[in-house]
């Protein structure tokens, strides 16, 4: 998979990356401007009259003192700090004209190519066709007899995914020829499906399947990407996965008011005003505010997320309710009025509420019934999530959602501390080998967040390689030295290779640390 190295390599010149778009961004307005267009001589008369009016109104306060220029020159500068704020962070490809590609290739993320116009697909040969009117020219040649129906004139290639530094994945992502052609008979293909809105191509191909980059990779670039259209948008989706569909159709109910195409399964062309392909993304499970419009973040995609599941979280907790009134109704006649009215007084005492994410295997806490017991003793109410692929990630949202506190061994589950809420805490324990991968996917991301980020770093004694290595074997000794060598290494020995036998004292200050953090957050918590 390589995302531990690979990642970590490009990421020292990211910043050059993103000064070059700006760079790029500044000279493409310039010239969209039409600065460098030819000025009419009409137009240069009046321009002339109009300064040598100024000139001669201006001239007693410009040479007798410097003050008035100071001034007119702050303006100015101040007047193109301005611009250069608004323009700095506006996308490459944000606003072009009809008929035209734009592709913007400065990430190395990801590339983005935008066609506005009369956009048409054409899935049987994976191409997506922008046709422009015809001239004189081509007029002139259907005279002369010449009979092809189109002419040439633009061709880009893109593979609409988020990896794309990374060449072993890219490679199983399909790509897509988008072709601007010049349109002399209206011969061209015709309409099936006309959309009046703007569509997004993007791929659920890759590491879709893994739930950090079903997120990192899909979820979250398709909402910096397609959030401005206020869901006026159509998702076309190469690689398409009805499971992805299912799993994920409460957030592109949030995103869109239409149902998605299957690019490669929907033979019928599919015509658009205008289309981007590909998808923008900022860093690991994160939305960089400036450079969205609106200065939407990443508290604004989790409220997002709320959106998307509280219908369906409404409908399980109705469901209980009416559970729950049922038995009531069954006990009246075994308990007492007064053991009722101590049930409903302890339900009242509100205690933090900690979520486990548990795993089975690989990165396991192998005393984690211990841990459960610590965490009761010093006042939480525990629930231990085992979340599989199946599991209806509204379920996993609801009780995140309502947690004060999540632990969990890195990994790609971490990637629900998306769904708590600003504030709370987040505790990963974070295996040998992994300490790196932990602060950069998870850690950084979760501070970005609101939340209070704990990092309970393992000693080589709490790892199950404790008892497979010698003391002064790398492995124990410098993990970095292993896992430079390369993703297989890593993979094999730290994240297949190893389980957690937490040292229960020492972990003890984090929850103790964590329990008081949420008790000066929220008063109203008790413990008994």
């Amino acid at each position: 998979m390589g995302r531990y190295q690979r990642h970590h390599q490009w990421r020292k010149g990211e910043k050059h990356t993103e000064d070059d778009e700006e760079s790029q961004t500044f000279l493409m307005e310039f010239a969209n401007s039409g600065y460098y267009k030819r000025t009419s001589p009409k137009l240069l008369y009046l321009l002339f009259l109009s300064f040598l009016s100024c000139s001669f109104i201006l001239a007693p306060h410009l040479f007798s003192t410097n003050t008035t220029f100071s001034l007119l020159y702050s303006t100015m500068v101040e007047n193109e700090g301005l611009a250069a704020e608004m323009d700095v962070n506006i996308p490459l490809c944000s606003s072009i004209a009809n008929g035209t590609i734009c592709c913007d290739r400065s990430s190395i993320r990801s590339d983005i190519c935008v066609m506005k116009g009369d956009v048409r697909t054409h899935s049987a040969s994976s191409s997506i066709f922008l046709y422009r009117s015809k001239d004189g020219n081509s007029l002139k040649n259907y005279v002369a007899g010449v009979v092809e129906e189109t002419e040439e004139l633009e061709h880009e290639k893109v593979k609409p995914y988020t990896r794309k530094w990374e060449t072993s994945v890219m490679d199983t992502i399909d790509e897509l020829q988008l072709v601007a052609k010049k349109d002399t008979l209206g011969m061209h293909h015709q309409c099936d499906v006309q959309h009046d809105v703007p569509a997004v191509f993007f791929s659920t191909g890759g590491y879709t399947g893994n739930v950090y980059h079903e997120f990192n990779d899909g979820i979250m670039p398709l909402y910096i990407t397609s959030q401005h259209f206020n869901k006026k948008v159509i998702f076309v989706m190469l690689d398409y996965h009805t499971w992805w569909i299912t799993k994920y159709g409460d957030i592109l109910s949030q995103l869109s008011d239409y149902p998605p195409i299957d690019f490669s399964g929907d033979k019928r062309t599919h015509c658009f005003p205008e289309v981007t392909v590909g998808l923008r993304i900022h860093d690991e499970l994160t939305v960089d505010s400036s450079l969205m419009e609106g200065n939407m973040g990443i508290v604004d995609f989790r409220n997002l997320l709320d959106r998307a599941y509280w219908p369906r979280i409404r409908s399980l907790i109705q469901d209980e309710e009416r559970e729950a009134q049922e038995k009531l109704s069954a006990s009246l006649t075994s308990e007492s009025p007064l053991e009722i009215e101590n049930e409903v007084q302890e339900d009242q005492v509100r205690k933090p509420k900690l979520v486990i994410i548990s795993r089975n295997g690989s990165r396991a806490i192998t005393n984690e019934n211990l841990l459960v017991k610590m965490a009761e003793e010093i006042g939480f109410e525990v629930n231990v999530l085992r979340p599989d692929p199946t599991t209806e990630l509204a379920k996993i949202y609801r009780a995140l959602n309502a947690s004060d506190v999540m632990i969990g061994v890195h990994g790609a589950a971490m990637t629900h501390f998306l769904f708590m809420k600003p504030g709370s805490v987040f505790i990963q324990v974070v295996p040998l080998g992994t300490v790196w991968a932990a602060e950069e996917y998870y850690g950084e991301p979760a501070r970005k967040l609101g939340l209070k980020y704990i990092g309970y770093q393992i000693l080589t004694r709490e790892s199950s390689l404790y008892d497979k290595y010698d003391k002064d074997d790398p492995v124990l000794r410098d993990p970095k030295s292993v896992t430079t060598m390369g993703w297989e290494y890593t993979k094999k020995i730290y994240l297949d290779g190893q389980t957690v036998r937490l040292d229960l004292g020492r972990f003890r200050k984090r929850l103790v640390r964590a329990y008081y953090h949420r008790l000066n957050k929220h008063p109203h918590l008790h413990s008994q």
